[in-house]
């Protein structure tokens, strides 16, 4: 009986990751992260029209993304660094992407307090934009403990690609010093966020950074004062999107608990939003030969 019972509970949660009442918890996103303006993009020569799921653009891949697909475990190692290793083969034509792509995501515990993510993708017959994203929300007060406004976080980014009503970066680049979007140094995210219309959700250009960690630049901080729990979050990638959860209303998730709104916030390293379409934005196409490669360090602290 119990085992059935088991059975029913990972099934309604497996369920809501392929019907997508989860919103991206614990997720990798992809092909390409975050949004692409009017689901459209040309490539030598070619227009591609994508799956308009976040009307008027495709967000996160699409319909069927990398989030809602199986994919499988092709390496699982106990010993003293535990890791396991995911793959997932995209088809040309995946939610209107060209070309077949290989994916593996690689998660290990380097130590009892750090979490490693490294992703690569390789194109295997066509030109492809590729740009993943991890989608865990945090809550380090605990994920039934009400919203994250109190955390105080430090973002390494002096400056964001604002983004017009449709969350669309415009393609300009803005500093962040004097605005509600201002993390250089440690600040609580609920002291300005009702500045920003809807929340935070936007990418921040990362900075260069001295502070480097197994070759991976500091990308944020965060902090729960109540728990007195610390993340540090280490990457490679050009871009994070901060974002805190604006838009989770009434999610039953673990042991019956309600997600509300703000009840986690979100750090995807990634490409920068609709950067097929921006030429000034760092490029995400990757050539057949060429290897997409992306790495995260989640280190765990207490203050």
């Amino acid at each position: 009986e119990r085992s059935n019972v088991s059975i029913l509970v990972h099934w309604g949660i497996f369920k809501g990751y392929i019907n997508g009442t989860s919103p991206y918890f614990g997720c990798i996103v992809g092909r390409v992260a975050n949004r692409i303006k009017d689901g459209k993009f040309t490539l030598n020569g070619v227009q591609y029209s994508l799956g308009i799921n976040n009307p008027p653009n495709t967000l996160h891949g699409g319909f069927k993304g990398f989030d809602k697909v199986i994919w499988e475990v092709t390496e699982y190692n106990k010993g003293k660094t535990p890791s396991i290793t995911l793959k997932y083969y995209s088809k040309d034509g995946e939610e209107g992407f060209p070309g077949d792509v290989s994916v593996t995501a690689r998660y290990s515990l380097p130590s009892s307090m750090e979490l490693k993510l490294e992703m690569e993708a390789a194109p295997l017959n066509k030109a492809t934009p590729i740009s993943l994203a991890q989608h865990t929300y945090w809550n380090l007060a605990g994920h039934d403990s009400g919203d994250v406004l109190a955390h105080s976080i430090q973002i390494r980014g002096s400056q964001i690609t604002p983004v017009d009503q449709i969350s669309i970066p415009t393609g300009e680049f803005m500093q962040v010093s004097g605005t509600p979007f201002d993390f250089l140094t440690e600040g609580e995210i609920g002291d300005r966020i009702g500045q920003v219309p809807g929340g935070y959700d936007h990418n921040y250009v990362l900075d260069d950074s001295r502070e480097v960690k197994s070759g991976l630049r500091h990308v944020a901080k965060v902090t729960d004062p109540s728990s007195f729990r610390v993340l540090n979050i280490w990457g490679d990638a050009p871009g994070v999107q901060f974002y805190t959860g604006n838009f989770l209303a009434g999610i039953v998730g673990k042991g019956g608990a309600v997600y509300g709104k703000h009840a986690g916030l979100c750090l995807e390293t990634q490409g920068f939003p609709n950067a097929v379409n921006q030429p000034n934005f760092p490029s995400v196409i990757v050539h057949p030969g060429e290897k997409y490669m992306h790495t995260m360090l989640f280190e765990f602290s207490t203050k």
